[in-house]
């Protein structure tokens, strides 16, 4: 009997571990990722517009979505990091318009019906989403909504706000970890998210294979709250793990950003989790203070030295804690700073090129699994350079709260999309 109970053990881990290795989804198996019983490394990009373009609300365009995914296919492109969940309501400043939520867990179909069409487009041309769930800052409204909606403070918004200040905006925000009225929820929108029927297809979201990843937030900072900061990252990726066992559980993290002493953002502790199944890290080098666009020639040597740098200490962290890695954010200007789509692309290109290199040799060694640039911005283009976004304009890949044309990678950005397409394919073979 004990000797039929061992092999009966023996064959059954073979048979999950051939079940989960040849998963239509994305598994993650000796801190690489898998589908199909195959290493899966990708190119991707950020595309948070792509709910409000598939949307039936003013603003949207399911045909301009369909030809950009058709481009990003043909460009080699094959993940989309993308938005979910936006706060109103939809008078408040510097957000994406319209949100999904106006008021405090009341989800707008509307506006939500449009991840069903973009989830099915991307379904059909074989590409992944990584779905983030919440946002740091105050371009999707996010946690700063949150805790305006349950204390009824203002939200004192940062530049360029015309009295912000980042420091004070960023303390407000971290209360949202403090206030468990917030927490729950936010937990509910969670719930009503990952256990949605997509209404085009019938699928499931949580059996959905399209979905790689959900994300908890975009950039989460712990501040002066990392006592209840790191707990709430493992309590709320054990709620979705709950609620799905099929998808991968990520932070949205950059890293220990340029100031580390201030944002509350280790990055061991916030991926320790056994709920976290890979780690994340974003690199902004003028953000950051390090590059300066008008001083090119002097300002980017440095610049670049010190992304080389960020990016292999976070894929050497991330490989002691036995976890794949991705490097989902960076972004540069186009040449002299300039916000003209029209601008030339030399310096980003030569940019680009650096970190799709230092990625692409740290995939070969199994030391990273991929790589999002900021952002699509494809057909979109500005009312004008260096505006804010308001209703009626087109989505770019810039936020509302930043000025358009900043790090947009438009249709028209010919020498990029090559590079971009040239690197789709590096990655491509590694599977």
């Amino acid at each position: 009997m004990k000797a039929l109970l061992i092999l009966w053990f023996f064959a059954s881990t073979i048979i999950l571990s051939f079940a989960q290795s040849d998963s239509p989804f994305i598994v993650v198996k000796d801190s690489k990722f898998y589908r199909h019983g195959k290493p899966y490394f990708f190119m991707g990009t950020n595309y948070w517009q792509g709910m409000n373009l598939a949307g039936t609300q003013p603003g949207s365009s399911p045909q301009r979505l369909r030809r950009e995914l058709d481009q990003m296919k043909k460009n080699g492109i094959s993940n989309l990091r993308i938005m979910a969940l936006t706060e109103g309501p939809d008078n408040s400043p510097y957000r994406i318009l319209p949100a999904v939520q106006d008021e405090a867990g009341v989800l707008k179909e509307e506006v939500l019906s449009g991840m069903d069409v973009l989830l099915d487009e991307l379904r059909k041309r074989d590409l992944t989403a990584v779905v983030v769930l919440n946002n740091f800052w105050q371009w999707s409204g996010g946690m700063g909504q949150y805790v305006k909606w349950h204390t009824g403070d203002s939200i004192p918004y940062p530049p360029p706000h015309w009295n912000g200040n980042w420091d004070n905006f960023q303390k407000y925000v971290a209360q949202f970890y403090t206030i468990p009225a917030a927490v729950t929820h936010f937990n509910q929108v969670i719930e009503k998210v990952v256990t949605r029927k997509n209404t085009v297809n019938g699928l499931l979201y949580r059996e959905d294979p399209t979905i790689m990843a959900w994300e908890l937030a975009n950039e989460p900072r712990g501040v002066d709250q990392t006592a209840v900061f790191y707990p709430w990252i493992h309590a709320t990726a054990s709620l979705i793990k709950e609620l799905d066992k099929n998808h991968l559980i990520t932070t949205g993290a950059e890293g220990y950003t340029s100031s580390p002493s201030t944002s509350g953002t280790d990055f061991m502790r916030m991926h320790e989790s056994a709920a976290i199944d890979y780690t994340t890290a974003h690199i902004w080098i003028q953000n950051w203070s390090w590059y300066d666009p008008q001083k090119h020639d002097q300002t980017y040597p440095d610049a670049r030295k010190k992304m080389i740098e960020y990016l292999l200490l976070h894929a050497a962290e991330s490989k002691e804690l036995g976890k794949p890695f991705v490097l989902e954010e960076f972004g540069i200007m186009k040449d002299n700073g300039s916000f003209d789509p029209k601008a030339t692309t030399l310096h980003r290109d030569e940019y680009y090129q650096e970190v799709f290199e230092q990625v692409y040799q740290l995939a070969v060694k199994g030391e990273a699994s991929g790589v999002n640039f900021w952002a699509w911005g494809g057909e979109g283009r500005p009312r004008e350079p260096e505006t804010w976004w308001k209703k009626g304009d087109d989505f770019t890949g810039d936020p509302p709260h930043e000025p358009q044309g900043w790090y947009s990678v438009y249709d028209h950005d010919k020498s990029t999309l090559k590079l971009i397409k040239r690197y789709g394919k590096k990655f491509k073979k590694l599977r």
